[in-house]
């Protein structure tokens, strides 16, 4: 990544970042905003078809998803769903709780609030929303936030409704469940202002910051997803689409501004070796090619099989696209998605049919077959007729966007780095009015409230407790933390050791939740009494530990918990009567190694003590004790 120069290729990303908001219902209707692992309660199937946009116009991605020919099955909950996801009712008024966490974020991004909200039709014909579009509605417009040495363009922040999260997809048959659909997000469009992969993750994360200081948000998988556009010189704008982290953006986009590359290359080679259209034949494979030793594995007995002759594409299907990836895989990604010949390989070129194995008669024959030169290249698909059909048809169309460059397409994020086709880039058509709700008047009144209830912005609390001299790692921790508002008032108002509330929020706690303990009887009021005791030396900071753990067991004061534990403060006095009483009794042969004998007393002696007085004091007196 190192060795690229991305202002030489002139690379640019933008980004659309969706979270979820953390409200008690949904968007558009009173059903709770919840996520389950129960077994559905009943399911229905649909089908989905392309509708003309208020202009008279069909969007091409509908019309892309409309030939995938899908049947969708929705998994639907009694206590999660109801008939306004299944586009049985119309839509309940915006959800208000959502509306007023929306326009904090927008606030915070530097946003211009709109003055009314207007609800908008987003169509989706890849089945994730059963309605067939998705409602939204911007909220603020032209914000930005600063990065490094500069400012990030915020083009505008939208509310709208989450989608069904998918559970299978398998040929034409795609299920959802239907507890996600209609939870509250927000989406953040930045302008393509990231000039380097490196800035593209770094500006998803302080954006992710941002949101979550408010803590409104949800977190957890899921929660949030990053699309990500990318851009290189003499190219358009492609989505990545579903990012699940933040710490993949880099990767991705620089694998895709490399695949861009790469894609101008091959355009700008077949042009300049004369191919301005591309010719193509297809073929039948007979049964005795089909029934080939190594080559028939990968045939069912009623599936269609044949070839597409590409006049002069030999080399093309074999050039490097992404890591590890040809052109040929290009092919293969729309002929997977479009076509749904889902099955893997679901095309083999020459180059594939060598990789397998298939013996070089079986390559002959089929090149003779096909009337295959030495430039030219050849696929082989398979498959119901229908979708081979289908498949050859995408092979065609992607072939000739070879000679135009760069398609405009959204594209799935995978984990490796690389990313495979999703669906053509969606168009302006998709977009229209929604009818069935009134506009929302934003009022003066309602924007000072939530302005004067503003969190800190996360840049400010990162140099907060830069100042405080906090390890990275803890200042990480802190920045989004609900913990945040009480250790600064616990470091302020209690002159404690920032360090150590710092270890007490962010490692104490998540060890007792990691261990399983629920940790939610432990509130801010509680975790500030304790350091006031703390404070006031009613117990060392070695008790603490113990005191949480009480406090996730039992909803105790914590007088009573002191008094449950026996937590008494000891004087000095008392701790070298006790450690006079283990030396006088241990009767051991440590061999002169003092060292050894202090290390094994020690933890004799903090048995007696822990909790009643800090172990650096015990140590210096068992210390002062062993070698005087």
């Amino acid at each position: 990544m190192e060795n690229i120069n991305y202002e030489k290729i002139g690379f640019q990303a933008g980004l659309e970042i969706h979270q979820q908001l953390l409200t008690d219902l949904k968007l558009f209707c009173h059903c709770p905003s919840y996520i389950t692992n129960e077994k559905c309660d009943a399911e229905i199937v649909r089908h989905m078809r392309p509708t003309l946009s208020e202009l008279g116009e069909y969007d091409g991605t509908a019309l892309m998803e409309f030939k995938t020919k899908k049947r969708i099955t929705y998994q639907l909950y009694h206590k999660y769903t109801c008939t306004y996801e299944m586009d049985d009712t119309p839509p309940f008024l915006l959800n208000q709780q959502a509306l007023d966490i929306a326009l904090e974020i927008a606030v915070l991004l530097g946003c211009s609030i709109v003055d009314e909200i207007h609800i908008i039709r987003k169509q989706y014909l890849d089945g994730s929303i059963p309605t067939g579009f998705q409602r939204t509605a911007i909220i603020g417009v032209e914000g930005s936030i600063p990065y490094r040495n500069k400012n990030i363009r915020i083009i505008q922040l939208g509310l709208e409704e989450d989608s069904c999260r998918e559970v299978k997809d398998v040929g034409h048959d795609i299920v959802f469940k239907t507890d996600r659909l209609g939870i509250p997000l927000i989406e953040t469009v930045t302008y393509p202002d990231m000039l380097t992969p490196k800035e593209a993750g770094e500006v998803a994360a302080l954006i992710g910051d941002i949101v979550r200081v408010t803590q409104k948000v949800r977190r957890g998988i899921g929660s949030v997803r990053q699309d990500v556009n990318v851009s290189v010189n003499g190219g358009t704008r492609v989505e990545i689409k579903g990012v699940p982290r933040v710490g993949l953006i880099p990767e991705l986009t620089h694998n895709e501004a490399i695949r861009q590359v790469n894609l101008l290359s091959i355009r700008d080679k077949l042009l300049s070796t004369g191919i301005n259209s591309i010719a193509f034949q297809t073929f039948n494979i007979p049964p005795n090619l089909r029934k080939a030793n190594g080559f028939k594995i990968f045939f069912k007995e009623d599936d269609s099989v044949k070839g597409i002759k590409l006049n002069g594409l030999k080399e093309t299907l074999e050039k490097p696209t992404q890591p590890g990836l040809r052109f040929r895989d290009e092919l293969s990604g729309r002929v997977k998605v479009i076509a749904c010949l889902d099955r893997k390989p679901n095309i083999m070129t020459e180059a594939d049919l060598r990789s397998y194995n298939i013996t070089e008669d079986v390559i002959k024959q089929l090149k003779e077959l096909m009337q295959i030169s030495d430039r030219d290249g050849f696929v082989i698909i398979w498959g119901p007729k229908t979708d081979v059909e289908t498949g050859i048809n995408e092979i065609v169309i992607r072939c000739e966007e070879l000679l135009k460059g760069i398609p405009r397409e959204t594209r799935q994020a995978l984990n490796n780095g690389n990313t495979d086709f999703e669906r053509i880039l969606p168009g302006p058509d998709r977009m229209y009015p929604d009818t069935d709700l009134p506009p929302t008047v934003i009022s003066e009144e309602r924007l000072n409230r939530i302005i004067t209830n503003l969190p800190e912005l996360p840049w400010a609390r990162r140099k907060y407790l830069r100042d405080l001299r906090l390890p990275n790692h803890m200042v990480d921790l802190l920045v989004c933390s609900i913990w945040m508002p009480v250790f600064k008032k616990i470091v302020e108002e209690l002159d404690i050791n920032p360090i150590l509330v710092g270890v007490v929020i962010t490692e104490m706690l998540k060890n007792l939740k990691r261990k399983g303990y629920d940790t939610k009887n432990i509130t801010s009021e509680m975790l500030f009494n304790i350091f006031a005791s703390y404070k006031e030396k009613a117990f060392s900071k070695e008790a603490i530990p113990l005191i949480l753990l009480e406090f996730c067991q039992k909803n105790l004061t914590l007088k009573t918990v002191l008094d449950n534990l026996g937590i008494q403060i000891v004087s000095i006095n008392l701790v070298k009567i006790i450690i006079k009483d283990i030396l006088d009794n241990d009767t051991r042969n440590y061999k002169g190694d003092n060292r050894k004998k202090l290390d094994h007393l020690m933890g004799e002696v903090m048995q007696k003590v822990r909790g009643r007085i800090d172990g650096s004091i015990v140590y210096r007196l068992l210390e002062g004790a062993i070698y005087t």
